[in-house]
Order: C-alpha cells, then sequence, then structure tokens
C-alpha cells in the first residue's frame, strides 16, 4: 500500500455493506433466512468464512464469493482510522427481516484458522500505522516488536456510561441480541476470579434491593472486568462494555486458559487502579 487509506463516510460505509450483502446472496441458495460472514486479516494474510441457514434454521457453511471477499478488504481499509488502525475481525450477519448487523473488533486477535507469520503483522503496521498505545500485547510478540513502555496493565470496561443530574446510572449502548446473552453471560463468570471479598455491594440500578453484588473480579488474560458486569446483566439486560462485548464475541464464548502470570497482572491492573482512585 503505497498511498494512505482514503476514509469512508458513514454511508459511503453503509453503502459498502450492502454491497456486501448482495454479493454474498448471489451465492447462496434461494429462501436463506440468515448469512453470516466473518473476515480476518493481517497484512495481506485474509481469512474469510460464510454461514448460510435455510429455511429449515439450520446454518451450513458456504464458499464467499471472491467479489465479497474484495469487498471486505475495501471497508476494512476505508475504516482505518490514523494512529488507531483499522479492524482485524469483522463479523456481518444479513437477514431479509432486519437491516445488516454488524460488528468490528480492532485489538483483540482473530480466531485464526492458520495464524498468519510475523511479517503479516509487521505489514499491517505499514499498511496501516498504529501508535504504540494501540498495538497489543499479543500482536507485539506475534511480529516480534518489544514490548512497549509500561506495559503491563489489561483491559477493565465501563459498568455503565456515566450518571445524570441525579446521580441515577446511564447507559447508552445497544442490548445484547436474545440468542448471546447466555453465552456471554456464562463467558462473564466462567473465567476465573482473582479477587474477592466476603461481602455484596449495592444495586446502583435498584437501591431498594439488599446488596447483592458481588464484590469480585475476573479475567481472561486480556480483560479483567468486576462481578457487577455480569450481574446487571442477568438482572437489568445492561450489555457488557461494547468493546467486552466484542472481544467475548472474537472469542467465539470460549473463555481460554489463564496462566498465573496473567492472574497477577490482573491484581496489579485492578489495586493500581483502585488506589489511583483514592
Amino acid at each position: 500500500m503505497s498511498r494512505p487509506p482514503v476514509p469512508l463516510d458513514a454511508a459511503q460505509r453503509q453503502q459498502l455493506i450492502g454491497q456486501i450483502g448482495r454479493a454474498l446472496a448471489t451465492a447462496v441458495p434461494p429462501g436463506w433466512r440468515r448469512m453470516r460472514v466473518e473476515y480476518r486479516a493481517a497484512g495481506r494474510h485474509v481469512e474469510a468464512d460464510l454461514a448460510v441457514t435455510g429455511p429449515d434454521g439450520v446454518a451450513v457453511p458456504a464458499r464467499p464469493p471472491a467479489e465479497a471477499v474484495q469487498l471486505l478488504g475495501r471497508l476494512r481499509t476505508g475504516m482505518y482510522e490514523p494512529g488507531r488502525g483499522t479492524w482485524l475481525t469483522a463479523v456481518l450477519e444479513f437477514s431479509p427481516e432486519v437491516p445488516p448487523q454488524p460488528t468490528f473488533v480492532l485489538d483483540d486477535e482473530p480466531r485464526w484458522r492458520r495464524v498468519p507469520p510475523p511479517i503479516g503483522f509487521q505489514d499491517e503496521l505499514r499498511f496501516f500505522p498504529r501508535a504504540e498505545q494501540h498495538i497489543p500485547g499479543w500482536w507485539r510478540q506475534r511480529a516480534g516488536l518489544p514490548p512497549a513502555p509500561g506495559a503491563g496493565e489489561l483491559r477493565t470496561p465501563r459498568v455503565y456510561d456515566g450518571l445524570d443530574a441525579a446521580g441515577r446510572p446511564v447507559v447508552n449502548r445497544p442490548a445484547l441480541p436474545p440468542e448471546e446473552r447466555e453465552r456471554v453471560l456464562g463467558y462473564l463468570e466462567q473465567a476465573p476470579v482473582v479477587l474477592a471479598a466476603r461481602s455484596y455491594d449495592a444495586d446502583v440500578f435498584d437501591p431498594d434491593r439488599a446488596p447483592e453484588v458481588p464484590l469480585t473480579f475476573r479475567t481472561d488474560g486480556t480483560w479483567v472486568w468486576p462481578g457487577a458486569v455480569a450481574y446487571y446483566l442477568r438482572e437489568h439486560g445492561v450489555a457488557p462494555d461494547p468493546e467486552l462485548a466484542a472481544h467475548i464475541r472474537a472469542r467465539g464464548f470460549v473463555v481460554p486458559d489463564v496462566g498465573e502470570p496473567e492472574r497477577e497482572r490482573a491484581i496489579v491492573t485492578i489495586t493500581s487502579r483502585q488506589s489511583t482512585a483514592d
């Protein structure tokens, strides 16, 4: 790539997503009810998987047409943000009844069929340059880069998005699709606990309840989150931080093995942030 990518505006992005859907539809049987395409890339390494659900409700794999794969690559290029990079994984879902449902993941490692060689991640930084703070640790390892200065903290989610004038929590994020809710809850509650208290916190969405919010922290080695995230999803339907939700999807809703070094890093992340807030 010799010239900087030309960004797409919102209308152009939606138009291109529509073109992708039409290109996919040419390769699937009539009467389809749902198409789900997952596109993964790093540098010149590209993977694309298509699953099609027919009238019988069964999803079967299909070969994505070359035109759709090329359009997905164009979408990825057009969504580049200087210094921030572009997404590594996109999942686009199409059905005749509702608008397309896209999910874009910038920082979490894709679920590769075949992990690209180091040159793939090095090329990615040449094609779509990122500032140091936007190169994840796993990427540095894959590309053979040195650790970032001050690296060590894990990502932490926003439990909600702010407070209104009366001090009540505000949520400005889409709800989880019903079919994802239990899978996300399973992920949130199956990750290992790294810190826990014997007491419980008050429910900020229902202060009249007896304290039931678990004062725990769990980690999957990339994120560390309080027990409140799963509690508020289960009790009030509050979706996790959208970036954490995207990460869980990218992991296929399966918690990875978390070693002792990752658990120790999670404790350091929690305690350092709590001491800063004090």
